[in-house]
């Protein structure tokens, strides 16, 4: 193993595969990324990886507008040789709630403001899209046509095989057990498998972020969350867009391969890092969706997992340098939108590490920001 770096990135997830590649690509050559498991084994590979750029805040549209366009393109980009599976079904948003209804025409008059065709939708133009929707007790819809969703596992594993490419190194089933600071500087990291000095370290861990970043001497306002998930046999074609509704706590979608893969949040979930699956989820999200969708009724359910929401007090992700450390940088607290962060993410983070003007409008996004106050509230996040 090598015993220096240039740039240690950990986490070997969507965030931190992304820039490993868009650092070697503006030229820092002696890139090492950790992952303590495999590629894709935290957060990134048990989400639902739907791609999303209905928000309504303007940071968040322009987050997921870039990568949107770069999923567009990527399989050809990182010269891939597999199917990243990018399905640009759209997204059905469903309204609960007048309320949210309100919420909704807001946000439509946002992203068109910044060129995202998206548009609001009656309960009857929602059935033209979702023909086998139930529209009781719903107040309206809103949808947008070039969201989607990927393939988690390929997708990372693209960037990882670019960045490699490139002349990254990566180990996984190597696992950091700690940052080193002396005077103020990060020196090196403690692995299973030896130490590793950089003057820079990017924490890209996801539920692990917290705990690393306190071996530095930082204390990050994370927690995790579990999140079950859950998927079906495959069946033919019924739902082309992610269904999905904020106020109703649900999320569906049809997959390439047939099955329907569903979630759902828990406010009683565990705040630890445990990833087990429960029957009250099952019972909970197959009750919530089939009310809303009642074709799916008598599909028969092959599995469920759980994965982690790492999550911020404001539900935004944390982006930048931490000033009571120097060459420490973060990356986590994606709050359940880290997968389709991802490609805008590398380039923040390797834009920040070399020391270059942001692309996308994220300064609000520091770890300071909560010690100051500045909370940055989005309104439209499951």
């Amino acid at each position: 193993m090598k015993n220096s770096a240039d740039v240690i990135i950990i986490g070997g997830g969507i965030s931190g595969a992304a820039a490993a590649y868009y650092l070697a690509c503006k030229g820092v050559r002696n890139i090492v990324l950790l992952e303590k498991e495999y590629i894709a084994s935290g957060a990134t590979g048990r989400c639902g990886a739907g791609i999303r750029q209905q928000w309504g805040t303007e940071m968040n549209c322009l987050i997921a507008k870039h990568s949107c366009e770069v999923f567009e393109n990527l399989q050809e980009e990182l010269d891939y040789p597999y199917d990243i599976e990018f399905k640009q079904g759209g997204y059905l948003l469903l309204a609960g709630t007048e309320k949210e209804m309100e919420q909704f025409r807001k946000n439509v008059t946002l992203q068109n403001s910044l060129g995202i065709e998206s548009s609001l939708l009656s309960l009857e133009e929602a059935r033209t899209v979702v023909p086998v929707l139930n529209t009781e007790g719903l107040f309206g819809a809103a949808y947008h046509h070039r969201d989607g969703h990927l393939n988690p596992f390929h997708t990372t594993m693209a960037y990882i095989q670019a960045a490699r490419r490139l002349g990254v190194t990566v180990y996984t089933r190597t696992e950091v057990e700690s940052i080193h600071v002396e005077h103020g500087r990060v020196q090196h990291v403690v692995t299973h498998q030896g130490n590793i000095s950089a003057p820079v370290v990017l924490i890209a861990a996801g539920g692990w972020s917290q705990k690393l970043a306190a071996t530095a001497g930082v204390d990050l306002p994370l927690f995790s969350e579990r999140h079950e998930i859950l998927v079906t046999e495959p069946i033919e074609k019924i739902i082309e867009p992610m269904v999905i509704s904020f106020s109703l706590n649900f999320y569906c979608q049809q997959v390439p391969h047939g099955g329907i893969v569903m979630g759902m949040g828990d406010p009683q979930a565990p705040r630890d890092l445990r990833q087990t699956a429960s029957w009250e989820f099952l019972e909970q999200v197959v009750t919530r969706v089939t009310g809303i969708l009642p074709a799916l009724a008598p599909v028969r359910v092959l599995r469920q997992w759980a994965g982690l929401y790492n999550l911020t007090p404001d539900r935004q992700p944390i982006y930048g340098p931490v000033d009571e450390v120097e060459g420490l940088y973060v990356a986590a607290g994606f709050s359940g939108h880290g997968f389709m962060f991802g490609p805008s993410t590398g380039l923040i983070m390797a834009e920040y590490i070399c020391h270059e003007d942001l692309s996308l409008p994220v300064h609000a996004l520091t770890p300071t920001r909560f010690a100051e106050g500045r909370l940055v509230i989005e309104p439209s996040v499951v």
